[in-house]
C-alpha cells in the first residue's frame, strides 16, 4: 500500500528533472517613480498632479512598487531619484515618469521643481534636474530594463529671459542599453495640457498600458495613432531593448522576456506575475484622499494668483505715485535755472550731478553715488561697502531700499551697461548722471538667505540668495539735507 506514493513522487521528480521550466519562475521586480509638478509661479499646470496620480494607481495595479512625488521641490526631486537608482540595483524593471514643466538648453533637457528661483538661463542647471540623472543612475543600476515617459513638452514659462532655450525637449542622443524612452510629442514641439483631468498623452497612455497581451512598443504606437487623430500631436519615443515588455501580459503570456543581464528568460504563465490585493475600500479611501489633495493643490494656485494680482495692483499704485511726482518735479524745473551753479557739473531733469562725484535728486532730496563699486559682489560685502563709502566728504552712506532704486528706473532713459552675459551687453534705464557698470544693483531688504535687489534692465524687483555675486552691484545713498 505505501508503493504507491513512492511512485507517484519518483514520476513527479522525474518530470522535474526533465522540464524545469514547468515550474512557476519567480517575478520579476517592477520599481517605479512617478513625479507630477503642477503648483509653478510661473506658468502654472492643472493636470500633471492628476496625471501622477493615476499613473501611480495604474502601476501599482500592473504589479509595479510605485514611489510618488506630486509639487516636489529641487531637494525632494534629488532625493527621490537617487533612492530610485539605488533601489534598482537589486534588478528587475525601473519605469520613471515625469508630468511638469521641462525645458531644454543647449540639447539637455531640465525638469523644473516647484519653488525654482529662475531669473536668466544660467540659473536653470542649478535650480532644476538635469534629465541625463535618470539615465545615469539607470545605467549605474544595470538592472537590464528601464523605461522613461516624458510628460514635459509643454511651453518653457521662462522661455523670453532666455537666450538658448528651444521650444518643447530635445531627444537624449544616448542611453543605456534595455531603455525606452517616450516623449508626449516630436521633438522641440510642444503639448497640450489638455481640458479635462489628463493631458491627452498620459489619458491615452493609461488607456493602453491596461490592454491585456499588448508590447511596449504596440501599447506606444496606439498612443500615438489616437495623439494623432485626435489632437495632432505625434509622441516619439526611442528604444534600445532587447526583447519584448508587457504592462499587462495577455493568457500565457510573460511579463517581460529579458532578465537584468538582457538574456531571454523561459515563458512563464501569467499567474507568475505579481498583482495587488487591494480591495475596493481601500480604493475608495485612496481617491478621497487624492480628491482631498487636489483640492488643496488648487487652493495654493489661487492664493498665487491673488497674491500675484495684488503685487500687479501695488505696482500699478507705485506707478501712478512716481508719475505725479513725475509731473510735480516737472513743473518746478521749469522754473530753475538751466545751467549749473556752485559746484554742480551737470543736470538732467531732476538730477544735479556735484563735482565731489555725488548725483542729488531734487524730487525725492536722496544723494546718490555717482557711480557704483564697479565689480560683482555679494549681499553682505555690498552692505559693507556703501556703510564705508566716503564720497563727498560724508559718513553717512548707507545700502539702498528697493524702492529708492526702483525710483531711479526710467524706461526713457538708457544707455549700455559695461558688464555682459554670454557675449551681451543689456540696456541701463537710469539717468546717464549716475552710472551702472551691470543693470542690477542690492537692496537693504532680506528675507532669511535671501536678499532684494532691482533690475534697471528689466525694470523689475527680485530676490537672490545674499551669497551670489554675479552681475550685482552695490550703489550707496544717502539722505540729503
Amino acid at each position: 500500500m505505501q508503493a504507491m506514493p513512492i511512485r507517484i513522487f519518483l514520476v513527479l521528480f522525474i518530470l522535474v528533472l526533465i522540464y524545469p521550466s514547468s515550474l512557476p519562475a519567480a517575478p520579476e521586480q517592477r520599481i517605479a517613480l512617478v513625479i507630477g509638478n503642477g503648483a509653478y509661479g510661473s506658468g502654472p499646470l492643472k493636470n500633471p498632479v492628476n496625471d501622477a496620480t493615476d499613473m501611480a494607481a495604474i502601476l501599482k495595479k500592473l504589479g509595479f512598487s510605485v514611489t510618488l512625488k506630486k509639487n516636489a521641490r529641487l531637494q525632494e526631486m534629488d532625493e527621490a531619484v537617487e533612492t530610485f537608482g539605488n533601489r534598482l540595483k537589486r534588478g528587475g524593471v525601473g519605469l520613471f515618469y515625469y508630468a511638469g514643466h521641462g525645458v531644454q538648453i543647449n540639447g539637455t533637457n531640465y525638469l523644473l521643481p516647484i519653488g525654482a528661483k529662475i531669473n536668466k538661463e544660467a540659473d536653470v542647471k542649478y535650480q532644476a534636474v538635469d534629465a541625463n540623472k535618470i539615465l545615469d543612475e539607470m545605467a549605474t543600476a544595470n538592472n537590464g530594463l528601464n523605461i522613461v515617459i516624458f510628460d514635459a513638452c509643454r511651453d518653457n514659462p521662462f522661455a523670453r529671459s532666455f537666450r538658448n532655450a528651444s521650444r518643447g525637449l530635445a531627444i537624449v542622443s544616448s542611453a543605456p542599453v534595455g531603455t525606452f524612452i517616450s516623449y508626449s510629442t516630436s521633438p522641440g514641439n510642444v503639448a497640450s495640457d489638455g481640458e479635462g483631468r489628463n493631458s491627452p498623452y498620459t489619458a491615452a497612455l493609461l488607456k493602453y498600458m491596461q490592454a491585456p497581451g499588448l508590447t511596449i512598443s504596440d501599447v506606444f504606437i496606439n498612443v500615438r495613432t489616437k495623439l494623432k487623430k485626435e489632437t495632432g500631436q505625434v509622441p516619439w519615443e526611442l528604444s534600445s531593448l532587447e526583447g519584448q515588455f508587457y504592462f499587462m501580459p495577455g493568457s500565457a503570456k510573460i511579463a517581460i522576456d529579458v532578465n537584468a543581464s538582457g538574456k531571454t528568460v523561459t515563458d512563464r504563465d501569467e499567474s507568475s506575475v505579481s498583482k495587488p490585493a487591494a480591495t475596493d475600500e481601500l480604493d475608495d479611501e485612496s481617491r478621497k484622499l487624492e480628491d482631498e489633495e487636489l483640492k488643496l493643490e488648487k487652493e495654493k494656485v489661487l492664493l498665487e494668483k491673488k497674491k500675484a494680482l495684488e503685487e500687479k495692483r501695488q505696482k500699478i499704485a507705485d506707478e501712478k505715485a512716481a508719475l505725479e511726482a513725475k509731473k510735480t518735479t516737472t513743473l518746478a524745473m521749469g522754473k530753475r535755472p538751466s545751467q549749473p551753479t556752485s559746484g554742480e557739473t551737470a543736470r538732467d531733469g531732476r538730477f544735479i550731478a556735484y563735482s565731489n562725484g555725488t548725483v542729488t535728486d531734487t524730487r525725492t532730496n536722496l544723494m546718490w553715488a555717482a557711480r557704483d563699486n564697479g565689480s560683482d559682489i555679494n549681499w553682505g560685502n555690498a552692505k559693507s561697502y556703501c556703510e564705508n563709502y566716503r564720497g563727498g566728504g560724508y559718513t553717512d552712506w548707507r545700502m539702498p531700499t528697493q524702492d529708492e532704486l526702483a525710483g531711479l528706473h526710467d524706461a526713457g532713459k538708457n544707455y549700455k551697461s559695461e558688464c555682459h552675459v554670454n557675449g551681451v551687453t543689456f540696456d541701463t534705464h537710469i539717468t546717464e548722471l549716475i552710472r551702472l557698470t551691470c543693470t542690477a544693483s542690492w537692496a537693504s531688504e532680506t528675507r532669511g538667505s535671501e536678499a532684494a535687489f532691482f533690475n534697471f534692465h528689466s525694470g523689475k524687483r527680485y530676490w537672490g540668495l545674499q551669497s551670489i555675486d554675479g552681475n550685482v552691484r552695490a550703489l550707496p545713498v544717502r539722505s540729503g539735507k
